[in-house]
């Protein structure tokens, strides 16, 4: 059933209360894709749009995560595997490869019809706009259009317009400096103890140590690992991570206690600032995964 107790996940216009209307998976391969997409969003919990694009993470807008859930055009790879990602994986915790690979041939299937991805990060209200003609009758008028900016440099461009009327012409000039703008990022550096697919023993407790890397240029003050998944292991639901500078690594420890029975343990935390915000909504989550013997 389609969801209703969000509305704003709806058509652009949808009165609030009104269901949004499922895409219909016979009348077409998008259609179909979409209609997958809304199983997986009821299978973890019907998050709203605007949550998956936030709280948990996804690197898409909610307005492309709901253009891509209507059917109505294909969406860009990268949304489609972002809607995917936050809900099969982080929060279902389906395998990352294997769920990769099942939608990726969901997407391609729903590419074949010939029709064209919109660019990823679009919203359903993206579209093309001409180039505006001027009508001022004079020799000629100079219109700035914009500054583009690209490793710290920028070109300022201006536009032409003929006295008869005729389509604008870009005119280079001199070029603008502006220093590069601050940029926060990480980097894996690997695991330090308990490697994917350690054997524990059951009832038992235990260290996982990740180090990171601050590879951006902002220090890292007040950051904390959430946890977002439930296991049959115990572990904190939040641990805190080192002022890190830029350039440094950080060792982050979290204390776990195997579960009593055998099974396999994953779980998955998320960078978040001291509100509980995610961070690097590009990035994939780290995560541990034991085998309780």
């Amino acid at each position: 059933m389609a969801e209703s107790a969000n509305p704003r996940d709806g058509e652009p216009g949808t009165r609030r209360g009104r269901k949004p209307v499922r895409p219909d998976p016979e009348s077409g391969p998008v259609s179909l894709l979409a209609h997958r997409l809304w199983k997986l969003k009821e299978e973890a919990g019907a998050p709203s749009f605007a949550e998956m694009s936030s709280r948990l993470g996804a690197a898409a807008s909610k307005s492309s995560l709901a253009a891509a859930a209507r059917g109505q055009v294909l969406p860009s790879w990268e949304t489609t595997w972002e809607f995917v990602r936050v809900l099969a994986v982080d929060r279902l915790g389906q395998d990352p490869a294997e769920a990769e690979r099942e939608w990726r041939e969901h997407w391609e299937r729903a590419r074949s019809t010939g029709q064209e991805p919109i660019p990823a990060g679009a919203g359903a209200e993206t579209g093309s706009r001409g180039v505006r003609r001027s009508h001022v009758r004079k020799p000629v008028v100079l219109t700035v259009l914009s500054a583009v900016v690209a490793g710290g440099a920028g070109a300022l461009i201006a536009f032409v317009a003929s006295s008869d009327g005729g389509e604008e012409k870009p005119v280079p000039q001199a070029p603008l400096t502006q220093a590069a703008s601050p940029r926060d990022d990480s980097a894996f550096e690997g695991d330090v103890t308990h490697p994917d697919g350690t054997v524990v023993r059951g009832g038992t407790h235990f260290t996982k140590v990740w180090r990171l890397r601050n590879s951006g240029t902002i220090p890292w003050h007040r950051r904390y690992l959430d946890r977002m998944n439930e296991t049959p292991c115990h572990a904190p639901e939040r641990v805190a991570i080192e002022t890190t500078a830029p350039g440094e690594t950080v060792d982050i420890a979290v204390r776990v206690r195997a579960a009593d029975s055998p099974g396999r343990c994953k779980i998955y935390w998320k960078m978040t600032n001291e509100d509980g915000a995610p961070l690097f909504a590009g990035k994939n989550p780290i995560f541990l995964d034991v085998t309780v013997k």
